[in-house]
């Protein structure tokens, strides 16, 4: 990593691109997404065919439930090895892709590509760190992802990096030098997600990034000796969780340094307070249960204990048999999903079902409308919680936040070699 990044943990890359294909059949959205929504993917794999595509080089999650995932990672790494020999990668040496991406309802969402050394990354609780976790991470869902990087050649992303940057001293300057960059890429993306447009920074642009980003650490609050955050995790935590385990493991063998390809993982850069960037809640679903009776645990759940200082959570719910809302009079939590959480976990620890994570009201409406389903329809966070609470309180419970809707969320697109 270049001298003017070292200790900024996020800097240029070798960054992959196609070449000679049609672009919207080769980017697909984020694995983590419409686990619950099989037809969604089915859509895609119809759509994309045998025509090269990162749906061929990513596991997306559903599949996780169903299939045979061992055959899916072995086809994986076979296709990635084939993408190299076929040729169709040309490499961006040493670079910076600033992106525009135009969201299905119009706003243009701002970013910045380029490589998070994992050496100032930490996603473990009470781990201080410049990059770091903003939920908790789920340690049970990073072996799949592991199991893909191991064998993998070239690494594909959705992790979105956040900074908090309310001056826009990062993206302003990029957008208004564009003009000057040379554009590598402008296509529309499928399934709603509206279309992306990308840049090649040039030298004086990779420059000023590196000037306001060190300007943005040199203000973060010293506490303690503790190393200040810089940048928050805001997409692709357990992605991102999963490139640093398999480093570590490197590690072990090779020693640290910058000869392992693997000390850097491809991420976007974007700023907080992007007006483009809206926080929508994350839902819970909770399928193959008896919704009476967990309504009934959860009445007693809620009567327990008395407000403290009058403060009580509500969440919305909707079933089978109607809608409603509950009151958390003792929370557990500072945020409603933290209480939630806490006894859903319980409840299907003790009783069984299955908890998924649902992006948009209509989806989880649906499905919590199903027999033997339930859906609980969460408050938004704001923005301008996000960096003081993760910074003040560790991680924030699970899933407590999604940037934007489904569709709007980050599309494979770039690649990186990592052997």
């Amino acid at each position: 990593m270049r001298n003017d990044f070292r200790e900024l943990g996020f800097g240029p890359a070798d960054i992959l691109l196609p070449k000679d294909c049609d672009m919207t059949r080769w980017s697909v959205v984020a694995c983590d997404q419409y686990t619950s929504e099989p037809e969604y993917w089915e859509r895609v794999e119809k759509f994309v065919g045998a025509a090269p595509s990162t749906l061929h080089l990513i596991l997306p999650e559903y599949r996780l439930e169903q299939g045979n995932p061992e055959e899916d990672i072995q086809n994986i790494h076979e296709a990635m090895e084939q993408s190299i020999k076929a040729g169709i990668w040309d490499t961006l040496k040493d670079s910076f892709i600033y992106v525009e991406r135009v969201q299905k309802n119009g706003a243009v969402r701002r970013g910045l590509v380029g490589a998070v050394d994992l050496e100032q990354y930490e996603y473990l609780p009470g781990k201080a760190a410049l990059i770091r976790a903003t939920e908790g991470t789920v340690l049970s869902r990073i072996p799949p992802r592991l199991a893909v990087r191991r064998g993998a050649a070239v690494e594909l992303s959705h992790v979105m990096l956040l900074a908090d940057d309310p001056e826009d001293t990062v993206m302003g300057p990029l957008e208004a030098g564009k003009g000057g960059f040379r554009e590598l890429y402008r296509f529309d993306l499928m399934e709603n997600g509206g279309s992306i447009r990308g840049y090649a920074v040039d030298a004086a642009g990779a420059a000023q990034a590196a000037a306001a980003l060190g300007a943005l650490k040199g203000a973060m609050p010293q506490t303690g000796g503790a190393v200040p955050m810089l940048f928050a995790v805001g997409d692709g935590n357990h992605s991102l969780a999963s490139a640093k385990a398999w480093y570590e493991e490197q590690k072990k063998d090779a020693g640290a340094g910058e000869a392992l390809p693997c000390r850097y993982a491809l991420a976007e850069l974007v700023n907080l307070h992007e007006p483009a960037l809206i926080f929508e809640p994350i839902h819970r679903v909770v399928f193959e249960i008896r919704p009476e009776e967990l309504l009934r645990e959860l009445e007693d759940f809620c009567r327990r204990g008395e407000p403290e200082d009058g403060r009580t959570q509500t969440v919305e719910y909707i079933w089978e048999k109607g809608a409603g809302t509950v009151c958390f009079s003792k929370p557990t939590h500072h945020l409603a999903v933290g209480t939630l959480q806490k006894f859903l976990d319980d409840y299907t620890q003790k009783y069984g079902g299955r908890i998924d994570y649902i992006h948009g009201d209509e989806t989880a409406g649906q499905l919590g409308v199903r027999p033997g389903n339930i859906a609980f329809l969460l408050p938004a966070m704001e923005k301008s919680q996000l960096f003081e609470t993760v910074n003040a309180e560790g991680a924030l419970p699970r899933k407590t936040f999604s940037m934007g809707e489904p569709w709007d969320k980050r599309y494979y697109l770039e690649g990186r070699r990592i052997r």
